[in-house]
């Protein structure tokens, strides 16, 4: 069969032949802008970008105000003005500077922790959500009056990963979220412009096991890490029946893989909060290496009257410096018999350092 081409159909292939070449140009011009799109988490809940195109000037890497890092930094430490001068001022720690990025010092971050499915395990399980919302932002709101040098950001502090006192299908005594409640954590964070800290109580488990299921949501900028040493049961006990507790080798552990998913996906720094309210729930702090990728804060947990709980910190906090600490708050343990109230941000502040990270339960 003979086919005859016109120079009618020839001048149509010609310009549907123009047409499909201007149609993949512009599909790789869109995929090559795309992939130079970068975004940036900024601590205090909102969301920049910048671009950076092949030929032209590229957009200023952040930075790291390291003036105001150092005043800040050691704005935390407060002796008071009759210590004598010849007393060794462990404070404030001496490291490396963070990353660009970094929430610590320049925040103060005031969480609600807890489990959605627990109205015993802290605030965020305990209120409905319309009304957890209202009560943290008014605390966010009462710690930046209180220091206004130091503006809080919320966190939703969610327990991923609990310690349970049945030993389950596999014996490690702990048990997983879903991640539908995660995203649940997420979701909220987003809602009061602030950050996400998932906890892990480890059971008979161990960090090297249980951080790598959590690394789709450590990989987000906003979510930020919590490990409670009590939970952390190195003689296989059950728990809740003993005290647990983390080494230096652990936090180490745990402080490198952060570092290497916020090196890997170029992730402002990781903040890891480690609870404690007794000396042997943290050993070796001597050893804990401290890195620019991660902002390490020693959280005092434990719960009693003011006079207790400020001995604590005064007596377990204080005496073993690591980076930044922190301080807990119990709407319901803390006002036990015979303890008549809460203690007041103005209280907390004049304690030394100046906590940096206030946790309610």
């Amino acid at each position: 069969m003979h086919i005859r081409i016109t120079k009618k159909k020839l001048r149509l292939v010609y310009i549907g032949g123009i047409a499909s070449l201007c149609a993949l140009f512009f599909a790789l011009f869109s995929f090559v802008y795309a992939n130079f799109v970068a975004i940036e988490y900024n601590p205090a809940g909102a969301v920049a970008s910048s671009t950076e195109v092949k030929g032209e000037t590229p957009v200023p890497v952040p930075t790291l105000d390291t003036v105001l890092y150092d005043k800040l930094y050691a704005g935390l430490a407060n002796y008071p003005s009759t210590t004598p001068s010849t007393t060794v001022r462990i404070w404030p720690v001496k490291g490396p500077y963070p990353k660009a990025g970094a929430i610590l010092p320049f925040r103060r971050i005031v969480a609600y922790y807890g489990n959605f499915y627990s109205k015993q395990m802290g605030a965020l399980g305990k209120y409905p959500t319309e009304e957890m919302i209202t009560r943290l932002n008014a605390e966010v709101a009462k710690w930046t009056a209180a220091d206004p040098t130091t503006p809080a950001i919320p966190a939703i502090n969610y327990i991923a990963i609990t310690a349970q006192e049945s030993a389950g299908k596999d014996g490690k005594y702990r048990l997983r979220m879903p991640h539908a409640q995660i995203d649940h954590a997420v979701a909220l964070a987003k809602r009061v412009n602030g950050i996400v800290i998932l906890d892990v109580q480890v059971g008979l488990s161990t960090l090297q096991i249980e951080l790598p299921l959590l690394e789709k949501y450590l990989k987000m900028p906003e979510v930020h890490l919590g490990i409670d040493p009590e939970f952390s049961m190195k003689n296989k006990e059950r728990p809740g029946t003993v005290i647990g507790r983390f080494t230096a080798a652990d936090i180490n552990y745990t402080s490198n893989y952060l570092a290497k998913l916020v090196k890997d996906n170029d992730l402002p720094p990781k903040v890891l909060v480690l609870h404690r309210f007794t000396k042997g729930m943290i050993t070796g702090y001597k050893q804990i290496v401290l890195l620019p990728e991660v902002q390490i804060v020693m959280d005092m947990d434990g719960w009693g009257s003011p006079a207790k709980k400020k001995g604590t910190y005064q007596q377990i906090i204080f005496p073993e410096p690591v980076q930044f600490t922190g301080f807990k708050l119990f709407y319901i343990n803390d006002l036990k018999a015979p303890s008549p109230r809460l203690l007041t941000p103005k209280e907390i502040l004049d304690l030394n350092p100046k906590p940096v990270f206030i946790q309610y339960q």
